[in-house]
C-alpha cells in the first residue's frame, strides 16, 4: 500500500500519490576526505552511476505538464494569508481535466485537443480533519492551467467551456471584470463560491474560488486578483512548443538516476512515481507555502526527482542543501519523532511516526541526507529497510558526481 501524507482539494480531489522504492552492489572510491561507501549495508539497492532511457515516448506530453508545476503560482503568492497548500497534480487528459470542470465537458477538450494540465489549490486554513473539503469559513482558491495548441483554440476552448459550465443551472449568473474583460466569470446568487475561464497565450486558466460568505462583488475582486497573479506567473514560463514536447527527455539532468529504487527497469514517466518537477510542486503541497517558498528561494532549490516513494532535490550549493535537508525535518511536526540514523552515512537523520501519526497516510519511518548540492529523502515502513536505503542513497549520489 502506497501511502503519502496528505491531500485533497475542492471541487474534486487532487491526488498527490507518494514517493519511494528501490538492485545491489556498491562501487566507487572515496575521495580525500569521504568515506568508503562501498563499505556502507546498502542490501539490494543498486548504487552504481546510471542513466535512464530519455525517450518518453507517448508519455511526452506528461513531461511538459510536470514543468508546468511552474506556471502555476502558488497560492500564497495570489493572498498572504492563503498559506496552506492544498495539493497539486498533473492532468494527464480529458478525462482527469473533467475534475476540474463540469462532467459534460468532454467533447471540449476532446475537439480542442488539450495536450496537458496541471492544477494546484491553497487555503487560509487546513481542511477540517478527515476532510478533503475547506471549511464554510475558509478562504481556498483552486487554479488550473489547460494547454492547447495555440492561442486562438485556447480561446475558442475558453468560451466553450463557460458555456457548458454556466449552463449546468438555470440560477448561474455572470459577473463582470474590470481588469479582465475577457474572462468568463459566473457564480451563483446566494452561494459563495465563484468560477473562471480565461484563455491567455496557449492556456486557459480556470479558476474555482471559495469565500467564508455570498458578495459578487468580493468574488470578482478575487478572480481579479487570482488572475493577476496568475497571469504574472504565465509571463515567467517558457512553454515547449508543440511540436517540439515530443522531444522532451525523461531525465535530462540525471535527478531520477540519483534516486534509490529497488528496480530500475521498465521507467517511463510517472506523475507520482517517476517524475521531474520545478520547486514550486513542493510549495503547492507544503502546509506552510509562505515558508516553503522563503526556503526554497533561499537554498536555491531548482528541481525535485520522485521516484516511487523517494526523492532527491537540488539545491544551488553544499551549505545550501544541508540547510535544506534539517528545514524539510524539521517541518514534519510533532507526529514525528528523533530515531536514530546509521552512524555510518555521513550528516544522516531521520524520524519515526509516533501515536499522533497516520500509519495509513504516512510512512513510519523517514530520513534525510545530502551530498555536495543534493538532498535525499527515503521512506519506508521497516526500519531495517529504511536504516539500507537511506545508506544507498548517499552512496547513489557519491557515485553519481
Amino acid at each position: 500500500m502506497v501511502r503519502t501524507s496528505r491531500i485533497a482539494l475542492a471541487a474534486s480531489c487532487i491526488a498527490l500519490a507518494g514517493l519511494l522504492t528501490g538492485c545491489g552492489g556498491v562501487r566507487g572510491t572515496a575521495t580525500a576526505g569521504e568515506i568508503d561507501v562501498r563499505q556502507l549495508e546498502v542490501g539490494d539497492y543498486a548504487v552504481d552511476r546510471h542513466r535512464y532511457p530519455q525517450d518518453p515516448g507517448e508519455k511526452a506530453a506528461l513531461l511538459e505538464g510536470m514543468r508546468m508545476s511552474e506556471a502555476v503560482v502558488p497560492s500564497v503568492r495570489i493572498d498572504p494569508s492563503l498559506e496552506v497548500g492544498r495539493g497539486s497534480t498533473v492532468i494527464a487528459d480529458a478525462e482527469q481535466a473533467l475534475d476540474f470542470v463540469a462532467k459534460t465537458s468532454k467533447p471540449v477538450f476532446d475537439e480542442r485537443r488539450l495536450l496537458v494540465g496541471y492544477a494546484a489549490s491553497g487555503a487560509d486554513r487546513p481542511d477540517p480533519a478527515g476532510q478533503t473539503n475547506p471549511a464554510p469559513e475558509a478562504t481556498a482558491v483552486t487554479t488550473v492551467l489547460f494547454r492547447f495548441p495555440d492561442q486562438a483554440t485556447a480561446k475558442l476552448a475558453a468560451r466553450e467551456l463557460e458555456d457548458v459550465d454556466i449552463a449546468i443551472s438555470p440560477d448561474n449568473r455572470k459577473l463582470p471584470s474590470t481588469k479582465y474583460p475577457d474572462a468568463y466569470i459566473h457564480w451563483r446568487p446566494g452561494v459563495p463560491t465563484v468560477g473562471a475561464f480565461m484563455a491567455y497565450k496557449e492556456f486557459v486558466v480556470s479558476l474555482f474560488i471559495q469565500r467564508p460568505h455570498t458578495d459578487g462583488t468580493d468574488l470578482a475582486g478575487w478572480i481579479d486578483k487570482t488572475l493577476g497573479a496568475e497571469v504574472a506567473q504565465l509571463d515567467k514560463f517558457q512553454p515547449t512548443p508543440q511540436d517540439r514536447i515530443k522531444d522532451l527527455k525523461t531525465d535530462p539532468d540525471g535527478l531520477l538516476a540519483r534516486v534509490a529504487v529497488a528496480d530500475r527497469t521498465g521507467r517511463v514517466p510517472d506523475v507520482a512515481a517517476f517524475a521531474v518537477y520545478g520547486p514550486h510542486h513542493m510549495v503547492h503541497r507544503a502546509d506552510d507555502e509562505s515558508a516553503r517558498l522563503r526556503l526554497i528561494e533561499e537554498t536555491g532549490v531548482d528541481r525535485q526527482a520522485i521516484a516511487d516513494d523517494s526523492y532527491v532535490a537540488r539545491a544551488r550549493d553544499a551549505a545550501a542543501a544541508e540547510r535544506f535537508a534539517d528545514a524539510l525535518l524539521d517541518s514534519e511536526g510533532a507526529h514525528y519523532d528523533t530515531l536514530g540514523a546509521p552512524k555510518d552515512v555521513p550528516g544522516a537523520k531521520c524520524l519515526q511516526l509516533n501515536g499522533e501519526g497516520n500509519p495509513d497516510r504516512e510512512y513510519k519511518f523517514r530520513c534525510y541526507v545530502s551530498y555536495k548540492r543534493y538532498v535525499g529523502v527515503v521512506t519506508s515502513d521497516k526500519e531495517p529497510d529504511v536504516r539500507q536505503k537511506v545508506a544507498a542513497e548517499y552512496a547513489l549520489l557519491a557515485n553519481s558526481l
